[in-house]
């Protein structure tokens, strides 16, 4: 009558079942005590009369039944597993106390850091403002888009070695290709002023000098420059913008486990080691996809396949075993080793099911 699901009938009859072993215990046990106390009223008492004449009935009752018996009572353990062999509360019961094993400890923690530590749209929005500003200084006209279309487009023109390119790789490549693309335009603009013509008019020779002359006119200090403004400000702006209980729960963690590697892994371009006013004090190390190209090009190799049994997990194996050098170059510098310890866990925390 009131749509109960199967998972809550099932609750509602092992209660039922319990409270009736629990019935039938003090059912037996009040039988008990009324079969004790009419024994003692049909004895015979010590020093009756030799003519069997009993002497003046005299009521003798035993003590009330100890307070153990007034409180519930479970049944015996082998009871309750044939009941809950399936459910979290028999392992409750069934697993072995802290006292019978040790329980792992805290070894390694890795973070996520987009979306996961702090909002990844306004941090980029910081750094695109920063990346447009910088770019006019140098007289350059590029909005972020052009950058993203830009860097799709070198991906595509590389072939197989596009999927080994890095972020940073791609993101200078694309600055410098439009950089030159935007004084291209500017030069064969002049000219065809001073040819007072169109540029669609200007012969080959003249414009395969311009192309010449734009791509030596990019200075590739100035496109470091930019670069660097864009991904400083990424790392400023993600400092700003970090959940305001992040720092609180790293400063717990480290005091409750003060062993434990700190680590992030991530598939963008954060890294946690330089946000010195935030992350970094509580950060061991940085695994991201800028490490290892060769990881890079294995999972899009794989992700290609018609299986599509790419290894998403490369990244994370490397993170593992870059937490054991550091948890192993810590404990050599301790004296006090305990060789006994459980073997230590590992959490990560992200924000994707699927990629985290």
């Amino acid at each position: 009558r009131h749509n109960c699901n199967e998972t809550n009938l099932a609750q509602i009859q092992l209660t039922m079942r319990i409270l009736l072993v629990t019935a039938l215990v003090g059912t037996l046990s009040i039988r008990h005590h009324v079969e004790a106390f009419s024994l003692q009223m049909n004895a015979k008492p010590i020093g009756s009369s030799s003519d069997g004449i009993p002497p003046p009935f005299r009521a003798v009752a035993s003590g009330p039944p100890p307070s153990s018996l007034l409180r519930f009572q479970p049944p015996p353990k082998s009871v309750l597993s044939l009941r809950l062999a399936s459910t979290a509360t028999d392992v409750l019961l069934t697993s072995p106390t802290t006292s019978e094993t040790k329980q792992g400890t805290l070894g390694l923690l890795t973070f996520d850091l987009d979306d996961t530590l702090y909002p990844i749209d306004p941090v980029l929005n910081d750094a695109n403002n920063v990346f447009v500003q910088k770019m006019a200084e140098y007289g350059y006209s590029i909005n972020p888009q052009d950058i993203v279309e830009a860097g799709k487009r070198i991906r595509e023109s590389a072939g197989k070695n596009g999927v080994a390119m890095s972020h940073t790789e791609v993101r200078l490549e694309a600055i410098r290709s439009e950089m030159e693309r935007n004084m291209l335009e500017k030069k064969l603009a002049e000219c065809a002023e001073d040819w007072a013509t169109e540029v669609k008019d200007l012969t080959a020779p003249l414009k395969a000098s311009a192309k010449k002359w734009a791509k030596s006119a990019v200075s590739e200090t100035v496109v470091e420059s930019i670069y660097s403004a864009w991904e400083r400000e990424r790392h400023h702006s993600a400092e700003r913008h970090l959940y305001p209980e992040i720092i609180t729960a790293l400063q717990k963690i480290r005091e409750e486990h003060p062993d434990v590697v700190i680590g992030a892994v991530t598939d963008g371009k954060a890294n946690p080691m330089l946000m010195v006013f935030s992350l970094a004090p509580y950060f061991d190390f940085c695994m991201s996809w800028e490490d290892d190209a060769a990881g890079r090009t294995e999972f899009y190799k794989e992700l290609g396949n018609v299986d599509g049994n790419a290894d998403l997990q490369w990244i994370y194996k490397a993170a593992i075993e870059k937490g054991k050098e550091i948890a192993d170059a810590k404990k050599e510098l301790k004296k006090d080793i305990d060789m006994d310890d459980a073997p230590p866990v590992w959490i990560h925390v992200g924000d994707d099911l699927a990629y985290d």
